[in-house]
């Protein structure tokens, strides 16, 4: 098993598709993305993210012998908060369990650190996602709070976590 991050490419769209065609995964994700998750929906996510201003957005596909297996983004912050970044991720359910998330996670924040003047890293996984609290605390993020009450998913109030990764 080798978990890489790589720039997206068109050819990804397939895949990606295939993955957020997942209720699981949708279910754990912020609002916004289409279900069900077309090849167009994919194709047009990743010319977004080959467009995108490479100092604010870092977005990388999750490969495991080139087969796409997630994304991981690092997105900057603005303003005061400009040194700031919020990271999102997410695995395909046969993915899942493998370590996958933990090795992504690890890689970008080293890649952040290494490349840019970024000093934190943070999450907001909801709290009841226990897989992905448990990839980031793995990782090396540690947890800041609960942030109760935070967010409204499929009708239901959620409380999150907040996790923080900073460069030392």
């Amino acid at each position: 098993m080798k978990t890489k991050l790589r720039k997206w490419k068109m050819e990804d769209a397939q895949q990606l598709s295939e993955i957020l065609n997942n209720q699981k995964i949708l279910a754990n994700l912020r609002d916004g993305l289409p279900f069900p998750y077309t090849i167009d929906d994919a194709k047009e996510y990743i010319q977004a993210m080959l467009d995108a201003d490479q100092d604010q957005t870092f977005a990388y596909a999750i490969t495991d012998e080139e087969r796409v297996i997630g994304s991981i983004g690092v997105f900057r912050k603005d303003n005061i908060h400009f040194q700031t970044a919020e990271l999102g991720y997410y695995i395909a359910e046969p993915d899942w369990g493998q370590g996958h998330g933990t090795r992504a996670v690890k890689q970008i924040g080293e890649l952040i650190f290494e490349t840019t003047d970024i000093i934190r890293i943070f999450a907001e996984p909801f709290a009841r996602n226990l897989g992905s609290c448990r990839i980031l605390e793995k990782a090396g993020f540690q947890l800041e709070g609960i942030l109760r009450k935070n967010a409204l998913k499929n009708g239901r109030t959620e409380d999150m976590k907040l996790y923080a990764l900073v460069r030392e």
